[in-house]
């Protein structure tokens, strides 16, 4: 006979509810989370074998083990993310203010939070160009991505435009960047 699929989604969650409860499994810690496999709380309700055994292996095992990020690749994604890049600005006034700025993050999102006078009127949008940042080197302008039609078209409108002219918001953080120096222009 066949269970409806509610009754047996209510089935399985009574059952991981009961069996949580007992304290009798043994958790599985990663990454702060305490998890424990699909397939304990699964074979007491199939008794039959074959057919069984192909839905648990196939469906719940395969996904448990995607989900599942082990202590050594979370101390991974963590060291990654904790990873910064030396960026100076240099402002209207000429004064250098060196901060180190996280992989990932654009000029703009770490100007903003670091307290230097760049506007970012749009957010980051692609919208104005309030955000525009000399390059004073060229040897690290060169290690930019191509600014994207979107960028050129608000660039043509900055105060101060030069040949290493980017929007802050399109400068983003990667290793290669490392020391790179950019010059906050006198209009924006």
């Amino acid at each position: 006979m066949m269970m409806s699929v509610p009754k047996l989604s209510r089935r399985v969650g009574d059952w991981i509810l009961k069996e949580l409860s007992r304290g009798e499994s043994a958790p599985i810690i990663r990454a702060g989370h305490v998890q424990r496999p699909y397939s304990q709380y699964l074979k007491p309700l199939f008794g039959w074998q074959t057919e069984a055994n192909l839905f648990q292996g196939a469906l719940f095992q395969k996904h448990h083990h995607f989900s599942t990020i082990t202590a050594d690749t979370a101390s991974e994604v963590e060291s990654e993310e904790n990873k910064k890049i030396s960026v100076t600005f240099v402002d209207k006034e000429g004064e250098e203010k060196q901060i180190m700025v996280p992989l990932g993050m654009s000029m703009l999102e770490a100007a903003l939070e670091n307290d230097m006078e760049l506007e970012g009127a749009c957010e980051g949008s692609l919208a104005c160009s309030t955000c525009h940042v000399i390059v004073m080197d060229m040897e690290y302008y060169n290690k930019l991505e191509d600014p994207t039609d979107e960028e050129n078209d608000m660039l043509d409108l900055a105060f101060g435009l030069s040949k290493t002219s980017r929007l802050g918001c399109q400068v983003i953080a990667k290793p290669e960047l490392d020391g790179i120096r950019l010059a906050i222009p006198t209009g924006t």
